[in-house]
């Protein structure tokens, strides 16, 4: 089941989230332990809150972690564009790289076109004195 990038980005505006709840119900346990009459009842809910809301934040943070360790090994992958965008940013650089070559040989054949008329120009001034 291919999902989009916005699916993903839904993924993990929903981690971040339960990531919230587990916040709060930390701080509302803690909250509830500092109380001069605590009540074990309400610090016990907050921390099974706590609990369940880490255990779904590790949960899914290791879904992601895994789709991201298969998306980033390069082996083409359902929804994964990283394969794709690796061989077009090698085919740039291929090309980048062709063009300074191609430049360097022009320059290389420019100068030997030079010396070669510069030498022809030689050769030909001392058959002008003769004549």
């Amino acid at each position: 089941m291919a999902q989009s990038p916005l699916d993903k980005i839904h993924a993990l505006e929903a981690i971040e989230k339960e990531i919230i709840t587990c916040l709060q119900s930390s701080g509302q346990a803690l909250q509830e332990l500092g109380k001069e009459k605590s009540s074990q009842k309400a610090a016990e809910n907050h921390t099974q809150q706590f609990l369940k809301s880490l255990a779904t934040v590790e949960s899914k943070l290791s879904e992601q972690i895994n789709y991201l360790t298969q998306v980033s090994t390069g082996q083409p992958h359902e929804g994964s564009g990283y394969a794709s965008a690796k061989v077009l940013q090698m085919a740039w650089h291929r090309i980048s790289h062709a063009r300074s070559r191609v430049k360097e040989l022009e320059e290389s054949k420019t100068k030997y076109t030079q010396l070669a008329a510069a030498r022809q120009q030689q050769t030909n001034r001392p058959n002008e004195y003769f004549h």
